[in-house]
């Protein structure tokens, strides 16, 4: 399945518009992993362990949003946009959202 931020898929023809599809994660914060990136934070560099649970999220929440498309026909889904926020008491857990549009396309049919 095609996925894309844009509004088009270049080179093809949207025919179908499938309606607005959704996925979401959310994921808690491990003590340890708090504790290693309070540490980072001080001495500075990038947090490996968070960019690696941003990713787990956002790649959880796509292929949520990927499945309810597939289920309504599409074969892409345009428009997405991924939203990161915390969530919980104290902001213990980070939720990622995705929305976009599944659509069905006709390669090489752009007009």
């Amino acid at each position: 399945m095609q996925m894309t931020t844009t509004h088009t898929i270049e080179g093809s023809h949207i025919s179908q518009y499938l309606g607005i599809v959704t996925g979401e994660a959310i994921l808690g914060a491990n003590i340890f992993r708090d504790f290693f990136a309070g540490i980072r934070d001080i001495v500075g560099g990038r947090s490996n362990a968070y960019e690696e649970v941003l990713r787990e999220g956002r790649d959880a929440a796509l292929r949520e949003m990927e499945a309810e498309a597939a289920k309504r026909g599409a074969n892409a889904i345009v428009g997405i946009d991924i939203d990161y926020s915390t969530v919980g008491q104290s902001g213990s857990m980070l939720m990622v959202s995705c929305t976009g549009t599944a659509v069905t396309i006709q390669p090489g049919t752009a007009r």
